[in-house]
């Protein structure tokens, strides 16, 4: 018996029909019960602090403040956050003029002015300065020395001219170091390209995939590179899988986002039953290009049997990575090759080369397959990745090869999702 299935991609779904008998689980994040106010849940967050005192009471009318707040690659919302600090910094007497929003893009391509405006709003951009990091700009960052570990300490030195920063993300899964949220704003969100390739690198090298662990020397960079830039607080969001607000954290870097993460592993954590020759995945909500669509990959390598088939359902409408262009150059490469040439200086931009690396370690364990109007045949090849037209496509390629009795996991979710499955450990 045949079975109807969508998948999200982009602004709209793919349909798609499966034998029944074929699927073994389709895991999907947990749907929490809908909160009565976005607006009434960040004021509450504001009102109750976690391990610091409350943002009206930490500001005078001379504070300078400075809000870094994450991408259109993400969901936060932003326009309705910011406009509730700019409040609570009026409340304290800080002055507009004061106050600046530094878009914490990482090594992402610079945002647009109608960008701006959807993740900000119009007003909010009529009233403060807001500016957009370059990762690749020398003489906009400072450089902090390296940290304990010996991990150079470049930022953006917007941090150096305030008295406050505040920090403005979600929490989910992620596979560099374990969840999104806390410092993750300020490395990779705001440093330089050398600080946030040794953060990648480490994270890669380290494990083959870090997702969902909360403690791990990733993040313990990532802390001591906010602690060394002064970046003490966070207001961090965990959403729905519609992007609905479930709940929100204000307060000290380390301690908010702990609390956060309980949260997001309550949503997006996801008993799965077991591995299975093929997973289908859709890369949504991180699909505007491969940079961002790749995270469907860690979850989905948690979940394939060896020598299985990883499928990706993702639009990609801005291709591979606008701001690593070099990565065709090496990304389908085998993991080793990848690696020697990071160390011997032959690939320059090293963030691309961590994730090209990260990519050709999952290609070990399983064959994977795009199903993207945004990457082609030719530019899947070069990335070490089968590709096909449609999800059936792609199906019964895999059949072909696997075996007509290899069944699937469906993830509708893939670049967020947390498999739990039952040996595993996160630790």
């Amino acid at each position: 018996m045949s079975c109807r299935l969508s998948l999200p991609y982009g602004t709209y779904r793919l349909t798609f029909h499966i034998p029944e008998e074929k699927i073994k689980a389709v895991l999907s994040p947990v749907a929490m019960k809908e909160i009565p106010s976005t607006e009434v849940e960040i004021q509450r967050a504001l009102e109750n602090p976690i391990g610091c005192q409350s943002l009206g009471t930490m500001v005078s009318p001379t504070s300078r403040v400075l809000l870094l707040c994450d991408d259109n690659t993400r969901p936060t919302p932003a326009n309705i956050i910011v406009p509730a600090i700019l409040r609570e910094l009026e409340s304290g007497g800080v002055r507009k003029e004061n106050i600046k929003i530094l878009m914490a893009l990482g090594t992402h391509r610079p945002m647009t002015l109608e960008e701006l405006q959807q993740k900000l709003g119009a007003e909010v951009l009529a009233q403060v300065e807001v500016i957009n990091h370059d990762f690749r700009n020398p003489d906009a960052l400072y450089d902090f020395g390296l940290t304990a570990n010996g991990t150079p300490v470049k930022v953006n030195r917007l941090v150096l001219e305030a008295d406050v920063v505040i920090g403005i993300g979600s929490i989910v899964p992620h596979h560099i170091p374990g969840y999104s949220g806390g410092a993750k704003i300020v490395q990779p969100g705001i440093c330089g390209e050398d600080t946030t390739a040794a953060t990648h690198l480490l994270s890669v090298r380290t494990r083959r995939n870090m997702l969902g662990i909360v403690e791990n020397k990733v993040r313990e960079e990532m802390e001591a590179i906010a602690d060394r830039a002064g970046v003490k607080y966070i207001f961090n969001t965990v959403l729905d899988p519609q992007g609905r607000v479930v709940k929100a954290f204000f307060g000290d870097i380390r301690q908010a986002f702990r609390a956060g993460v309980e949260i997001s592993r309550q949503v997006y954590g996801i008993p799965a039953p077991g591995r299975t020759p093929i997973v289908l995945a859709s890369s949504h909500p991180c699909d505007i290009e491969f940079w961002q669509a790749h995270k469907t990959l860690y979850p989905c390598d948690m979940l394939v049997e060896e020598g299985g088939t990883i499928i990706i359902v993702t639009p990609c409408p801005e291709g591979v990575a606008v701001t690593h262009p070099e990565m065709l150059e090496f990304a389908g490469q085998k993991p080793e090759d990848i690696d020697a040439q990071i160390e011997e200086g032959r690939i320059k931009d090293k963030v691309a080369g961590a994730l090209a690396l990260a990519w050709a370690k999952v290609r070990q364990h399983a064959e994977v397959c795009l199903v993207s109007d945004g990457i082609k045949a030719e530019v899947a090849a070069k990335l070490g990745f089968k590709h096909a037209d449609t999800i059936e496509e792609a199906l019964e390629m895999t059949w072909a090869r696997l075996g007509k009795e290899a069944r699937v996991t469906v993830l509708t979710h893939g670049a967020d999702t947390l498999p739990l499955l039952p040996e595993d450990k996160l630790e």
